[in-house]
């Protein structure tokens, strides 16, 4: 066997074992050996142009595209998305939406998880003018065979959706015609999700991202060879997690060569707080919401007010490298 394979094979198992408990209460955790000295940043600032973020909320949409990567991988993907109307309320189903031009934001579950899982903190992103788009992974969402040697494939599935989702914005008929911006696009993903969205700018670098948003992620399996145009990176993890180890979250942040900022939350488990409100959360997307303004906005206004977000009410603390 070639020893590519083997390496391959290796990466493989000892991913399957370190994600073992990712969407559970408890589950394996994989350590990391101390992290090696990071590499400095590469550039100071996003490569999109300077702007301004919408500044008032958005009302938001919901919709479900049905995708299938090459004939034997079904791919729905969720969609939540600026709409018209009054802001503050449940996503509406099929909403008109909202006038303008959004950046895109890819959002992949974790093992055992669903797009709606994610529901509060995605519609907080729409509601600050993101179009966000979500696919059920074939082997890895709820209802599945739960393979999770399958993430290994995610990478390319979540490539796949981006390419199909950015042609809505040329599509006739289409509702999201003219309404995404289509040179302004970030990955995000939490645990299995969190590995696959790291392998979009490693093993599987996809060049029209813009930056990344890493929940309770490591590099098992897809490596740390970032590679490509500089795209910063948040990484958002909690130190008494359960399923990845800090360790190996922060090991994977270390070696990211961009701009970077790392949101460590001290109680934070594996990641239960992403799915209900409450002051973590509100911490976690606020800051999120400021990191995507800088990145795919060019607001600098975001970028300043990023650390006092990150670290209101004592709840996380921020390594800030941006």
């Amino acid at each position: 066997m070639p020893r590519r394979r083997v390496s391959a094979t290796l990466a493989a198992v000892l991913l399957a074992a370190g994600l073992a408990g990712c969407s559970g209460d408890t589950g394996p955790a994989w350590r990391a050996a101390p992290p090696a000295e990071s590499p400095k940043a590469t550039t100071p600032a996003p490569r999109v142009p300077a702007g301004s973020a919408p500044s008032e909320p958005f009302a938001v949409g919901v919709r479900e595209l049905r995708l299938n990567r090459d004939g034997d991988r079904p791919l729905p993907v969720t969609l939540w998305y600026p709409a018209r109307g009054a802001a503050g309320g449940a996503a509406e189903r099929s909403a008109a939406p909202a006038a303008g031009r959004f950046p895109v934001v890819m959002f992949s579950h974790g093992l055992g998880g669903r797009p709606d899982d994610y529901a509060t903190l995605v519609t907080r992103w729409a509601a600050a003018g993101f179009v966000v788009a979500a696919p059920a992974f074939p082997h890895t969402s709820r209802g599945t065979d739960g393979n999770v040697l399958d993430v290994l494939n995610q990478p390319a599935d979540v490539s796949y959706a981006l390419t199909k989702v950015l042609a809505l914005d040329g599509a006739a008929g289409d509702p999201l015609r003219g309404r995404l911006a289509t040179d302004r696009v970030a990955a995000a993903g939490h645990s299995a999700g969190g590995v696959t969205t790291i392998g979009l700018f490693t093993a599987g670098r996809d060049d029209r991202l813009d930056a990344g948003v890493v929940f309770a992620g490591t590099a098992l399996g897809v490596g740390t060879a970032f590679a490509g145009a500089a795209a910063p990176q948040l990484f958002v993890h909690g130190e008494a997690d359960e399923v990845v180890d800090y360790a190996a979250g922060r090991a994977a942040y270390d070696r990211v060569p961009w701009p970077k900022a790392m949101l460590s939350l001290p109680k934070g488990d594996h990641g239960r707080a992403l799915l209900t409100d409450g002051a973590a959360l509100r911490v976690v997307s606020d800051t999120t919401v400021e990191f995507l303004r800088w990145t795919l906005y060019g607001d600098a206004a975001a970028k300043r007010r990023l650390p006092a977000d990150a670290t209101r009410g004592g709840i996380a603390t921020l390594d800030d490298r941006l």
